[in-house]
């Protein structure tokens, strides 16, 4: 195997984000672009070679050549092994249990998640490290050091690897072995869940509609779902992962998951429905004209974690990102176990799994995992919530409003603002930042301050400090505001701001969320003038 050296020059927007690096796939196509981000990976790490690295990608376009360059830099730079999901798909969560089940030293993840796909679409590389999830803010940190320095990367000169065909080849000294991308992953799911009893319930008048959004959850599902447990056929929906998502967005929200909504909500609607996104580790779920919110799904599984065969043993704790909504804190209070509040990103679970003192964690962005991998898991949660109705027998509004009367309701609704003007967005946050000093104690409409602040998390496992993780304005009545800028999106700024209000009285459980959060709304825009700097009369989506 030849080793070709080539020269080259840095890009100075090579910056991992909360979910590794994302642009637009021209930018990936660029010469030396994705070539320059995975050799100053590569720089970035040690003690790798001669091992086994895990690569796939949720199929977007772009993904089989990246693969094939990805491969082809691995053997020049010294892997042992690698492992690629048949046809280059892997989901994230299906990745990290690669990863995690034979040992390797990480994984190259490509994906973009839920944004647009197709050869104007965006594209993402991540790097997970050996626990299976995503690489901590040392490693990116360290990775963009080296975008900022690099002057060559080493490439093998070889053949491209058949990705459809299953079995080993040699590039160089380095095995690559094709996979099948849902075995292991399955084999997972079988030995956490009561597969018997979730069968019984699919093969009898129970009805579901699993919509994969043509993204990389298809073949999982279509082999999980209608195969292992023996739903009908076509329960799940545009199940062939496609380059663009069929021209579709591949976020399962009320908005972009609309095929799904209009099925749900309609005169025959089935029992159950679910969607997924471009890489399979968020989800959404959804009963018989019924919406569950993403923080109230977390509360859910988390309540309800002893009737799942794999958490009878009990939880050690639970997590949740600070913006989503405390509906989970007041299940881990009843329960007598931990809580903890980390900023916005996968990777800030890692440690608190890795030290056993969590087992479920969530995010209000439709993410919800366990420690059975190191990510967010789309179709982990659609079964949770299967067993859940397994062994509960009733529908999935009986269960949440049980819950509600239970636990209390905390109505919270995300309003995003995509594709803001950057400028007018960091203008907005300076605003409400100069703020924060003389905000406590004062009155806010019918509300009164009782903190302003910009969340910063101290690690409780390994003592980093991570700044800047969102502004918030609590009230002294539990209410709260939070404001934040993403950092998913490739293009302009997205706005996201969280609205939450707690009701203890059952008798105001069924208010609609946006109209029980009017005051709070109201008060968002006023305080921040969302409108005004904007120049949005409406969010974009609203959940």
């Amino acid at each position: 195997m030849a080793i070709k050296t080539v020269s080259t020059t840095p890009f100075d927007d090579q910056k991992p984000g909360t979910s590794g690096l994302r642009k637009q796939v021209p930018s990936f196509q660029q010469p030396h672009y994705l070539e320059n981000f995975i050799q100053s990976t590569f720089n970035s790490l040690e003690d790798y070679q001669g091992k086994t690295l895990v690569v796939g990608g949720d199929g977007r376009y772009y993904n089989r050549p990246a693969i094939q360059t990805i491969l082809k830099m691995a053997a020049a730079n010294g892997v042992g092994k690698a492992m690629v999901g048949q046809g280059g798909i892997l989901s994230t969560p299906a990745a990290s249990c690669l990863i995690r089940k034979y040992d390797a030293f990480g994984g190259i993840i490509l994906s973009a998640s839920h944004n647009p796909g197709g050869p104007e679409g965006d594209f993402g590389v991540k790097y997970n490290v050996s626990n299976g999830g995503p690489a901590p803010e040392k490693v990116t940190s360290a990775i963009f050091e080296n975008t900022k320095t690099i002057r060559e990367y080493k490439i093998a000169e070889a053949t491209d690897v058949d990705l459809d065909r299953l079995g080993t080849v040699q590039i160089g000294e380095m095995t690559v072995e094709v996979v099948d991308s849902v075995a292991d992953y399955a084999e997972l799911m079988e030995s956490l869940f009561d597969f018997g009893k979730i069968r019984t319930l699919l093969e009898g008048d129970f009805r579901m509609c699993m919509d994969s959004l043509h993204a990389v959850t298809g073949p999982y599902a279509k082999a999980i779902f209608e195969q292992a447990l023996g739903a009908q056929p076509g329960t799940v929906t545009n199940g062939e992962p496609l380059e663009d998502f069929g021209g579709g967005h591949p976020d399962p929200n009320l908005v972009y998951a609309h095929d799904l909504v209009k099925t749900m909500f309609g005169s025959d609607a089935p029992d159950f429905g679910a969607a997924s996104d471009g890489d399979g580790d968020r989800n959404m779920i959804l009963g018989n004209n019924f919406f569950v919110n993403p923080s109230d799904s977390l509360a859910l599984i988390a309540a309800n974690a002893q009737l799942v065969p794999g958490y009878k043993a009990g939880l050690s704790g639970v997590a949740r990102s600070m913006p989503t909504s405390q509906a989970v804190d007041r299940v881990a209070k009843a329960l007598g176990m931990s809580c903890y509040e980390t900023p916005t990103g996968w990777k800030f679970f890692g440690n608190l799994l890795d030290a056993n003192k969590i087992t479920i964690c969530g995010e209000e962005s439709f993410g919800t995992g366990s420690d059975h991998v190191r990510e967010k898991d789309g179709l982990w949660a659609v079964l949770f919530w299967l067993n859940i109705l397994a062994e509960r027998q009733q529908s999935v509004e009986e269960i949440v409003v049980d819950h509600w009367q239970t636990y209390g309701r905390n109505f919270y609704s995300r309003h995003d603002y995509e594709g803001v003007d950057s400028a007018k967005a960091n203008e907005l946050m300076a605003g409400l930042r100069d703020q924060f000093s003389t905000l406590p104690g004062q009155a806010l409409g019918d509300y009164t301050v009782d903190y302003a602040d910009d969340f910063s998390y101290t690690d409780p496992i390994d003592g980093s400090i991570s700044q800047n993780q969102g502004l918030r304005i609590g009230f002294t009545d539990g209410s709260r505001m939070v404001f934040r800028l993403s950092g998913t999106g490739t293009q302009g700024a997205t706005l996201r701001l969280y609205l939450e209000s707690y009701e203890p009285d059952a008798a105001k459980h069924l208010v609609d969320p946006q109209e029980a959060l009017k005051p709070l709304i109201l008060l968002a825009d006023k305080t921040a003038k969302i409108k005004e700097l904007t120049g949005r009369d409406a969010p974009t989506v609203i959940t």
